[in-house]
């Protein structure tokens, strides 16, 4: 009974705070602000009270996501104040990347010493990622000239903010850049698809010497990743607070107006990021024969981590461990998932093909359909192992309209609202990967259709 006043409490106050401020916005009703803000704030106390009888991570997650879009739209100083806060959770995060990688790859390959499953994912793995991301780009190139974006965008007189200068890369930096030199700077870095080529030569390496020589370094390995699993738990209790702040800053800084400003572009984006999920992404679940519900639901907390900051660095650990709990085995997920980081961006690719047409669209250069389609292949090779790096594929973006002589100006209307499209493209990259672990599960045969799926998000 108790759980149903406070359901019923919230859904009326979230139905009188959106129906006072739409009164107001159309004005059809002159309403005070500070009533408005005093019933978006009574809704905030309905989902808190919501919050509390769920006890659930993933519903903490959305609701500091509603309270700091609340704080950052009222009291926009406060929001970027709290910056340090989102900052601290991503920095706590990424303590936990690289020892997890090395410590589930090596144990899952050396473990099993078959050698020719780890070749057989490779290839099967590749096979897929190339498949479904130049999908994705080809969406993205639609999308753009469908919309037409960019055109009639005149130059701006000025620019807010200052973008690194960026050389085009050749072929030989993009190979040399996914090996290691050295494994601390890769691991200091965060340069995740080199953690992974070592982590692989590691294992593989391990799989090979005398089983008394093997044995320590493999029980050594399949703690370290158990306890790296443990600490993902721990840092996820600081969730809530570290997304709410993230979200504060992006709306306090930007301001929800900065929507109606560049609604076109935003909305060709995500039109055709939700195009990719329904006619692409849903398709191949359904044919490999995914378990949707099971699937949703432990997708729902790291899409909403990725969603908020923009990191899908964030995200990986705990989509990881969601992964496995839902039949993945684990030496697949610590193999498909850190490698489609690098190789299957699906929301990137599809962004960074659309961003880059925009470009030459508010620019006025007329390209061909074979030059777009250049610069497009341009842009997949050059954003592998982007993912992990909030707002990195802007770079990647001025380093491939240096090689094609395009001007830098339309870039700086795509950064204003670059933060909106960052958390669309991210949750896309998140929910694609978690997607591919399965999907080479269930090609290798080892999906587990009865597996433990207690909810993993409760606190």
């Amino acid at each position: 009974m108790k759980f149903k006043a406070s359901t019923l409490f919230t859904l009326i106050t979230i139905f009188v705070a959106a129906l006072l401020t739409l009164l107001n916005h159309y004005q059809i009703a002159a309403i005070d602000s500070q009533v408005l803000i005093g019933f978006r704030w009574l809704a905030i106390v309905g989902l808190f009270l919501y919050g509390l009888r769920k006890k659930s991570l993933t519903s903490w997650i959305l609701i500091s996501m509603v309270v700091g879009a609340e704080i950052g739209n009222d009291f926009p100083n406060i929001g970027m104040e709290l910056q340090v806060l989102s900052k601290v959770f991503l920095k706590m995060i990424k303590t936990i990347v690289a020892p997890l990688l090395f410590a589930t790859l090596v144990f899952g390959i050396a473990g099993h010493s078959d050698l020719k499953q780890v070749g057989r994912m490779g290839w099967k793995s590749l096979v897929y990622f190339e498949v479904v991301t130049t999908i994705a780009l080809f969406l993205g190139l639609a999308a753009i000239n469908i919309s037409k974006a960019g055109v009639g965008i005149g130059n701006p007189p000025g620019v807010a903010e200052e973008l690194p200068k960026v050389e085009a890369q050749t072929t030989s930096d993009i190979i040399l850049h996914i090996f290691p030199e050295n494994v601390a700077k890769s691991v200091a870095e965060g340069q995740v698809l080199q953690i992974v080529v070592f982590s692989i030569l590691f294992g593989i390496a391990l799989a090979m010497v005398r089983e008394d020589k093997r044995q320590p370094m493999l029980k050594f390995t399949e703690s370290l990743s158990e306890v790296m699993f443990k600490f993902t738990n721990l840092v996820m209790y600081f969730a809530p607070i570290g997304v709410g702040a993230a979200i504060a800053y992006t709306v306090g800084h930007m301001g929800l107006g900065i929507l109606v400003n560049l609604f076109q572009l935003l909305a060709t984006l995500y039109v055709a990021l939700i195009v990719f999920l329904m006619g692409v992404l849903f398709p191949i679940a359904l044919i490999v024969g995914v378990p949707i519900k099971k699937f949703l639901k432990a997708i729902a907390e790291p899409v909403s981590i990725a969603f908020a900051t923009t990191s899908s660095e964030a995200a990986l650990p705990r989509a990881m461990e969601a992964m496995e709990r839902i039949g993945v085995p684990r030496k697949i997920v610590a193999f498909v998932m850190p490698t489609g980081y690098s190789f299957n961006l699906d929301g990137t690719t599809l962004y960074l093909s659309l961003a880059a047409i925009f470009v030459a669209q508010a620019a006025g250069m007329e390209f061909s359909f074979g030059q777009q389609l250049v610069i497009v292949f341009t842009l997949m090779l050059t954003s592998k192992g982007v993912a992990g790096v909030p707002r990195a594929s802007l770079v990647i973006l001025l380093g491939t309209a240096a090689s094609f002589g395009m001007p830098v100006w339309p870039i700086f209307i795509i950064l204003g609202i670059d933060e909106l499209m960052d958390m669309a493209r991210t949750s896309v990259n998140v929910i694609g990967n978690c997607l591919a672990t399965v999907v080479i599960a269930k090609w290798e045969g080892e999906f587990d259709e009865n597996a433990n799926n207690e909810e993993i998000t409760t606190i």
